[in-house]
């Protein structure tokens, strides 16, 4: 016979004081739509049931703590016993050669890197993971490897679901946490996409002397080597560039590959061409010569109340002394 805590002995849970505690009151949790497709996805796996359990739990503030790391969320959970449920779920972070398939990816389209420096993920993001081979959200429940510290043997208990809830809607806050669970966080994927994109953290445009010399292989490229008798070639000091001491040789993506290839050019060279128009303008339609009655056989006569003919005589006279020399 077990000697172990019985069920029927514990109460309801410990209240608590400055726990995290769910921003939404009544209805469902989850604002984004990343927040929506995880607990939709947790529903999928025959979970909501389970997960409502929890759902009281976030939103009395029953969690204490809660952290986010690659592959792994833990979380402390108050239940009826005065010390804290430990909580863990385990989610596969995907390795390094998988991520920079992924970054090249998203550098490559202007659409993805704006958005993602702009601090938001668009919905086609999880299109373009799953392309890759590394879907955004798990697949099967087996993905997902739940612990918690508490006696109930249902998976998940209610405090994993508890969890569950509050994971969400951390994923609200800031949804780069979703892609730090998978792996990489919001500094190092956004430093990459500005490295391969060209971009500086400011938004302006990095200057590299890699980006301005030709693609390797082309006519322009081979024409700046002189071949040695020896047979090694060195740049001619005609048209190469030193690249800056330690700079790395980076991949050329999204529109440096269309800018890589194009000729430098001097500000100072087109700084005179710079009003000028890039095709010839056509020349000035001739002016329309009018007499100075046309407007007046354009209306009608007058009333009263306002001159009657004789308006329409002194609007004429005036009329042909604005015309004249002077005028």
């Amino acid at each position: 016979m077990s000697t172990g805590p019985r069920f029927d002995e514990y109460g309801p849970p410990l209240r608590v004081e400055g726990g995290l505690r769910a921003r939404s009151t009544r209805g469902a949790i989850g604002r984004s739509w990343w927040s929506r497709r995880f607990l939709e996805v947790l529903e999928s796996f025959a979970l909501g049931t389970r997960l409502t359990r929890g759902r009281a739990y976030a939103r009395r503030g029953q969690v204490l703590r809660l952290d986010v790391a690659p592959g792994l969320v833990t979380a402390e959970v108050q239940g009826s016993r005065p010390t804290p449920y430990p909580v863990r779920i385990g989610l596969s972070a995907y390795p390094e050669e998988v991520w920079r398939r992924i970054e090249a990816e998203l550098a490559g389209q202007a659409f993805f890197s704006a958005r993602l420096l702009a601090g938001d993920l668009p919905a086609e993001l999880e299109e373009l993971f799953a392309a890759a081979g590394a879907p955004l959200f798990p697949a099967e429940v087996g993905e997902l490897a739940q612990r918690c510290g508490c006696p109930d043997f249902a998976v998940p208990c209610k405090h994993l679901a508890a969890t569950f809830y509050l994971l969400a809607e951390a994923f609200d806050a800031d949804p780069f946490r979703l892609l730090h669970w998978r792996g990489r966080s919001r500094a190092d994927l956004l430093n990459r996409l500005r490295t391969l994109r060209g971009v500086r953290p400011d938004g302006s445009a990095a200057a590299s002397a890699r980006s301005a010399d030709p693609p390797v292989g082309t006519a322009a490229s081979s024409a700046g080597s002189v071949d040695h008798p020896d047979g090694t070639a060195a740049a001619s000091s005609a048209g190469s560039v030193d690249p800056p001491a330690g700079a790395a040789a980076l991949s050329v993506t999204g529109a440096g590959r269309v800018l890589a290839g194009l000729t430098p050019i001097e500000p100072a060279a087109e700084l005179d061409r710079f009003w000028l128009s890039p095709v010839a303008l056509p020349d000035r339609p001739p002016t329309l010569d009018t007499g100075p009655e046309l407007l007046l056989r354009q209306l009608g006569p007058p009333g009263a109340e306002i001159g009657g003919p004789g308006l329409v005589e002194r609007l004429r006279r005036a009329y042909r002394e604005l015309r004249g020399p002077a005028g």
